[in-house]
């Protein structure tokens, strides 16, 4: 009998399948979707119009994403130009994400979702996470009339963020994370009356002159805000 040695099979690697990357379809709605349309990049869309972000950061305001989805969607997001990845200065030798022009221009679209989805948030799931700045958005629809520019300090049970007026800011920082610096004024509400400004169930000088909105400042904004 032969004493030679079967050499074993070479295993053939595996192939993955091709992911899809387009509907392939002439309508500017499956164009923005071949972009946008994955699971989890609008919310880090959502992220980033708060200024720019380190990874990690993004992981711990995106709970429930795992590491290898998020850093998939960020080399797609690079890649259809919607963000861009650059190194910080000394002394902070750290990599951020930042919104291109182009995924600037996702905010009208981002606060649209806002206000439609405003509807589903009638009660909070024992599963849900929560975030102060994720309150932003559908707030910045109540504040859209305000005509004097400058930065709201927004205190809610959840927390702070700040948030940008009157069309004078860059649409790179549409709100921020935490109070701010300077603030031109400070409002103080609930989260749930937060939503319903975003539903436009009731309008901001309504919430004021009730008392479920205390306003602080002595700005052209806060005067504006409070109704003077």
């Amino acid at each position: 009998m032969s004493r030679l040695r079967l050499m074993p099979r070479q295993q053939q690697p595996a192939v993955r399948p091709v992911r899809r990357r387009s509907y392939d379809q002439f309508c500017a709605t499956a164009r923005a979707l071949d972009s946008v349309g994955d699971r989890w990049t609008l919310l880090i869309v959502r992220e980033l119009l708060g200024g720019p972000r380190r990874y990690t950061d993004l992981h711990a305001d995106l709970p429930g994403v795992s590491t290898d989805v998020l850093a998939s969607r960020l080399r797609d997001m690079e890649q259809n130009g919607l963000a861009v990845r650059r190194r910080l200065p000394p002394p902070a030798p750290a990599s951020v994400y930042e919104l291109t022009e182009r995924g600037q221009g996702l905010l009208p679209v981002l606060t649209a979702l806002a206000g439609w989805g405003a509807h589903a948030l009638d009660e909070r799931r024992p599963t849900d996470a929560v975030r102060a700045h994720w309150f932003a958005l559908p707030l910045l629809r109540a504040l859209d009339g305000l005509t004097h520019a400058g930065v709201v300090e927004v205190s809610l049970d959840e927390g702070e963020f700040h948030v940008r007026t009157g069309g004078g800011a860059p649409a790179a920082e549409v709100y921020g994370f935490g109070p701010a610096g300077r603030p031109d004024a400070r409002i103080e509400l609930d989260a749930a009356l937060c939503l319903a400004l975003g539903r436009g169930e009731v309008s901001l000088a309504e919430a004021v002159d009730d008392g479920r909105i205390t306003v602080s400042g002595d700005t052209p904004l806060a005067a504006e805000i409070r109704g003077e």
